[in-house]
């Protein structure tokens, strides 16, 4: 079998990438820059033991491979893109490689798309569609609990099944390499692009849909007129933020937060779409135990989540205050040009939902190395949420020792803690050692 080499294994997408091509027998092998500085991941560990040889990123896995996938991270000068190019070998975008694998398999694809929650509503829909027996093949962009592949799940495509149900990437605009059967677009907001341009974007979109696209209520305005059959998810969700009324019934989110309940709708739509019935949809939703770092309970007064954007940290913030009033963050920016980018909204949503008796403690910037531009920091968004008026306890903190005790201390003033932030492999780490000292000081 052709073997990929995969630069930048321990990405979500990415790791789900090679997983995937495990599944599908071919041979797979991975790169990170991780190991250039000697250190390890926990996915890069799952993926060594299932078989996944592992390079440094410089040049050196690439030797033998037949192809390699990069995705938009990864800039010119890699030395695997280097490498590959100097060796004639082809190189695959991320999203054109599974594509391509999915129109090799003859797959009806399911995309999840949209600003916020398409991780959640992939992790739902594909969970919810093994239970009520159509064995999809599924690539999410973060690990189900309940699955021991992490965000991938090889249906029954090698006995013929089709079912595909893939989360696609707006930030890149890979989304328009896929041509879905159906689609779901959680939201649209703006991110990654000024909001018109995100409009623009998904119009292309979704007049690549062949079939039905699910959305919540005011999606189809936003974009306007295009050759798709939109299908608006209607429902209210309940006081408590631990699910709703959809479709005459009570809907169970398997998670806090309305945006979860939102999410499930979302997905539950579309197993409508797909010809299950609303009870057997209802209690397969029931059932879903949730996603690897989104909105994940390492204790009982800790939440983990892969929260980076504005909307998104606000969300998981109004997910925690559910069970815990008065609460700590720690939050590691993602990125220098996100940061820059989002500086206003990350202060609005910071000041506007952490109040008097919170606390807030940001790590510096996340730096994954290359040609960022380097004129921005912590500093410059605790400075942001002061100039709002907030009552809460921000502060700028020089590392994970120092927010870690602040976590630690907070706790024992009867608080809870919530951890945010992409990218940083030691977050979730993170989240794991203050709730084991939270149980061991009890």
């Amino acid at each position: 079998m052709p073997r990929v080499h995969v630069v930048g294994a321990s990405g979500t997408g990415m790791s789900a990438l090679a997983e995937l091509l495990l599944d599908l027998g071919h041979e797979a092998s991975g790169s990170d820059r991780f190991l250039d500085a000697g250190r390890t991941t926990g996915t890069l560990s799952v993926l060594e033991r299932e078989g996944v040889a592992l390079f440094p990123q410089d040049g050196s896995g690439v030797a033998s491979a037949d192809a390699i996938a990069v995705s938009s991270a990864i800039e010119a000068d890699n030395p695997d893109l280097v490498a590959a190019r100097a060796k004639g070998i082809p190189v695959f975008h991320r999203a054109e490689l599974l594509a391509k694998l999915a129109a090799d398999a003859g797959a009806e694809v399911v995309g999840v798309a949209g600003t916020c929650g398409k991780t959640t509503t992939t992790g739902m829909l594909g969970e919810a569609l093994e239970k009520l027996g159509a064995d999809p093949t599924v690539v999410a962009g973060g690990a189900l609990v309940d699955w021991e592949a992490g965000g991938t799940r090889l249906g029954s495509v090698r006995s013929g099944g089709k079912l595909w149900v893939l989360e696609l990437d707006e930030s890149d605009r890979s989304l328009l390499r896929f041509s879905p059967a159906e689609a779901i677009v959680t939201n649209l907001a703006e991110d990654h692009f000024p909001l018109d341009e995100t409009k623009a974007l998904f119009r292309d979109f979704a007049g690549r849909v062949a079939g039905d696209i699910v959305c919540p209520q005011g999606v189809p305005a936003m974009v306007g007129p295009a050759a798709a059959r939109w299908r608006e998810a209607v429902g209210s969700p309940a006081a408590d933020g631990r699910g709703g009324t959809w479709r005459g019934t009570f809907l169970r989110s398997g998670g806090p937060g309305v945006h979860n309940f939102f999410d499930a709708m979302l997905a539950g739509e579309m197993c409508l779409a797909l010809g299950c019935g609303v009870e057997e949809t209802v209690s397969a939703l029931a059932a879903f135990g949730g996603m690897r770092r989104r909105m994940e309970k390492t204790g009982p007064r800790v939440w983990d989540d892969y929260a980076h954007n504005p909307d998104k940290v606000r969300n998981a913030m109004a997910a925690a205050k559910l069970d815990a009033p008065r609460l700590g963050v720690v939050f590691r920016p993602h990125g220098y040009g996100p940061l820059r980018k989002g500086l206003a909204g990350f202060a609005a949503s910071f000041a506007g939902s952490l109040g008097e008796g919170d606390a807030l403690w940001v790590l510096p910037v996340f730096d994954a190395g290359g040609t960022a531009q380097r004129d921005i920091g912590a500093e410059d968004l605790v400075a942001a949420i002061r100039a709002r008026g907030t009552k809460a306890v921000v502060q700028a903190v020089a590392g994970i020792p120092e927010a870690q005790r602040a976590a630690e201390a907070f706790l024992k003033t009867g608080g809870g803690v919530l951890v945010m932030g992409a990218r940083d492999p030691d977050l979730p780490l993170l989240a794991r050692a203050i709730a084991k000292a939270d149980s061991a000081g009890r």
